[in-house]
């Protein structure tokens, strides 16, 4: 990774010591500087995110075959740096690497899919029983509003996008970093999947008034009914999904 991509140049030497006064100042700017590094991204992190999106939004579909060279052009980085990036989605099951012939976006099997919606049950049902600020439930609105209008517009990618950011705004009611981040990559995953489901171009159609459902009852500040009709939601999702996959 050259110097020019990397907005961190490392943790800074500590001070002279001798006596305890210098011992806590050194000890002070090391922690400044971890606590940079943590808040910070890596290019490489940075570069998985975009990918992700990428994933998320339907843009990568299963199966494709990603290069190095292509992605290190098209973001400006380092082939290094894209390759990490890669090692980091390998990790995240979102790429597979094959000897000899390069890395490949990942297609998920059937035993895949009731992990991934455990995961949702978790992380969606509690964050929509938790309520959020005006902004976030405004932000879940239009994600609904996002998907009549794609709808009308018979656009099936553009519906699918606005059903993945529906979910993603309603992880981010709990206003939380990290889940946030867990989010991501379920997104990126369960697009995975409805790529083989939307053969069917209805399918997304059909969850349409289920999310303004959910989205009236948090609106209302109904936030038991909003959790047990997300809950159902959910578990009809997975039923779906394992039918079109043959699980």
């Amino acid at each position: 990774m050259t110097s020019a991509e990397s907005g961190f140049r490392g943790i800074p030497g500590s001070a002279p010591t001798g006596t305890k006064q210098a011992a806590g100042r050194a000890g002070a700017t090391l922690g400044s500087a971890a606590r940079l590094r943590m808040a910070v991204p890596s290019v490489a992190d940075r570069v998985a995110a975009e990918l992700r999106l990428q994933l998320a939004e339907g843009l990568l579909l299963p199966g494709a075959r990603l290069t190095e060279s292509t992605l290190s052009e098209e973001l400006g980085v380092s082939r290094n740096t894209v390759r990490e990036a890669f090692a980091e989605l390998a990790a995240e099951r979102l790429v597979v690497r094959h000897p000899n012939r390069g890395v490949f976006v990942a297609s998920l099997g059937p035993g895949d899919i009731h992990d991934v919606y455990t995961v949702r049950r978790f992380i969606e049902v509690s964050a929509i029983r938790g309520g959020g600020s005006p902004e976030r439930v405004t932000a879940v609105r239009a994600a609904v509003e996002e998907g009549r209008a794609a709808a009308a517009a018979a656009d099936d990618e553009a519906l699918g996008s606005a059903n993945q950011h529906f979910h993603g705004a309603i992880v981010a009611l709990a206003e939380s970093r990290r889940l946030n981040t867990i989010m991501a990559q379920v997104l990126a995953e369960m697009r995975l999947f409805f790529h083989k489901a939307t053969v069917d171009a209805h399918f997304y159609r059909s969850y349409l008034d289920d999310n303004d459902k959910i989205c009236k009852a948090l609106e209302a500040g109904q936030l038991d009914r909003a959790g047990d009709l997300l809950l159902a939601y959910l578990d009809r999702s997975e039923e779906k999904q394992s039918a079109v996959h043959g699980d």
